[in-house]
C-alpha cells in the first residue's frame, strides 16, 4: 500500500506527487494518456508561487529553463493607447520580483524526471482510473491500461486530473458553475513581437480582438491566445487562425505556427473538494477562465497546502479533519477571490469595449500602476492572497 496516489499527470498533480516524495511521503502517481501533453495550455507562473516551488527543489532549473518577466503592457485596440507598468514595486517584498514564462509540459517533464529517480515514488503512464471503493483503512482504485488493468491500493488519493475529473465523477460530486459561450484558441507561433515594442506580457483590449500575447523562450517563440464565437465548428479552427493573426499580429511580418489548441472555458467548482479519504486538486476541484493564469496559480497553491496538510496526516499522526479544512478554505479562495477576478479579467480584455464608462474606469485604475507603486504593489499582490499556508487552514 502506499501512502497517496495522486490521479492527473498535469502540474498540479506532479507538483503534489513530488513535494510529498521528498517530505518522506509514498506517492504513487498514475495518468490517462500514454504520453505528456504538450498542447498549448498555461505558461506564466506569477512571482507568488515561486517560493513554494522552491520549496521542493525545482527553481533552479525552471530559471535556467524559463524566461523571466517583469513587465506587463496593456494595448487599446481601438485607440491605441499603450499602458504599460513593471513589478518593481515587489523588490522589498520577495527574492523574486518577476513572473516564470514556460510552457506547462516543459514543468511536467522536470518534475517526471525527479519523480523517477526517487525510491519512494512511481509514475505510471496510459493508466486511466476507472473505480475507487473506499474503506476505513484506506482507498482501492482500479486503473486501466493498454496493458491491461490493475488496483492500486493507497491510504489516501488525490485527484488532479483536470476539469472533466474521473475522480470528482467517481465522488458523484457536481461541478457547479458556467461554461463560457465562446471558445479560447491558444496558439505558439514564431513571430519579432519584440520589434513591434511588445513588453513581457502584452493584453490587447478588445471586444473583437481581444487576445494575450507572451514570449515563451528566448529564441522568439510566443504565446498567443484569443477568442472566437464557439458556433464555429471547432474542427475547422485550424483554417481560421490567418484570418485571427491578420487582426492580431503587427505589421505584415512573416510568422510560423508552431502548435494550437482549441478549449472551452468554464467558471465552476466542486461543492467540497473532500469526500473521505479522497480530496480533489487544481481544475479536478475548481475551474476558471484562463485570463490573467489564475487558474495555475489557483491549482499550485491547493497543491503547496495539500502537500504539507498530508504530510502532517501520514508522517505525524495529524488529525485528519486538517483535509476538511483544506477543503473549505481552497474552495472559498476559489469562489470568492480567484475566480470573481479571472471574470474581470476576462471582461476587460475580451469585452470592454461594449461598455465605454466600464473600459474608461479600468483604464484610469491602470494609468496609476505606471507612476504609483503603491497602486502597482496593490495588484500584484493579489495572486499572493490566494495563498493559504497550513497556519491558515485552522491547524
Amino acid at each position: 500500500m502506499v501512502d497517496v496516489l495522486v490521479v492527473g499527470g498535469g502540474p498540479v498533480g506532479m507538483v503534489t506527487a513530488l513535494g510529498l516524495a521528498r517530505a518522506g511521503v509514498s506517492v504513487r502517481l498514475i495518468e490517462a494518456q500514454p504520453s505528456l501533453n504538450e498542447s498549448p495550455r498555461a505558461a506564466v507562473y506569477h512571482w507568488s508561487v515561486l517560493d513554494g516551488l522552491a520549496r521542493i527543489g525545482l527553481i533552479d532549473d525552471l530559471e535556467g529553463m524559463a524566461l523571466k518577466s517583469d513587465r506587463y503592457t496593456y494595448i487599446v485596440r481601438n485607440s491605441g493607447e499603450r499602458i504599460c507598468f513593471s513589478m518593481r514595486a515587489l523588490r522589498n517584498h520577495t527574492a523574486r520580483p518577476y513572473n516564470l514564462h514556460l510552457g506547462q509540459h516543459r514543468l511536467v517533464e522536470l518534475v517526471l524526471r525527479r519523480l523517477e529517480a526517487r525510491a519512494n515514488a512511481s509514475v505510471g503512464l496510459d493508466r486511466a482510473l476507472v473505480g475507487l471503493v473506499q474503506d476505513s483503512q484506506g482507498v482501492t482504485a482500479t486503473a486501466r491500461g493498454s496493458s491491461g488493468s490493475e488496483e492500486i491500493r493507497a491510504k489516501w488519493v488525490v485527484g488532479a486530473d483536470g476539469a472533466g475529473s474521473t475522480v470528482r465523477k467517481l465522488l458523484n460530486l457536481s461541478f457547479d458553475g458556467i461554461t463560457w459561450p465562446e471558445r479560447f484558441i491558444a496558439t505558439n507561433l514564431k513571430f519579432d513581437f519584440a520589434r513591434y515594442g511588445f513588453k513581457n506580457a502584452t493584453f490587447l483590449v478588445d471586444s473583437q480582438f481581444g487576445s494575450v500575447i507572451v514570449p515563451l523562450n528566448d529564441s522568439g517563440s510566443w504565446r498567443c491566445t484569443y477568442m472566437e464565437r464557439s458556433e464555429l465548428p471547432e474542427e475547422r479552427f485550424l483554417e481560421r487562425i490567418p484570418a485571427a493573426y491578420r487582426e492580431l499580429l503587427p505589421g505584415n511580418d512573416p510568422y510560423t505556427l508552431e502548435q494550437a489548441s482549441p478549449y472551452r472555458m468554464h467558471q465552476r467548482s466542486a461543492p467540497h473538494y473532500r469526500v473521505g479519504r479522497v480530496v480533489l486538486a487544481g481544475d479536478a476541484a475548481h475551474s476558471t477562465n484562463p485570463t490573467g493564469g489564475l487558474g495555475l496559480t489557483s491549482g499550485l497553491f491547493d497543491s503547496y497546502l495539500l502537500q504539507e496538510v498530508l504530510a502532517a496526516i501520514v508522517l505525524d499522526g495529524a488529525d485528519d479533519d486538517l483535509l476538511t479544512r483544506y477543503s473549505d478554505v481552497r474552495r472559498d479562495v476559489f469562489v470568492n477571490r480567484a475566480s470573481p477576478q479571472a471574470v474581470a479579467n476576462k471582461n476587460l480584455i475580451f469585452h470592454a469595449n461594449g461598455d465605454d464608462a466600464r473600459l474608461a474606469e479600468a483604464l484610469a485604475q491602470l494609468r496609476k500602476l505606471g507612476d504609483d507603486d503603491e497602486s502597482a504593489l496593490s495588484r500584484l499582490m493579489f495572486t499572493k492572497s490566494l495563498e493559504t499556508p497550513l497556519t491558515a487552514s485552522g491547524s
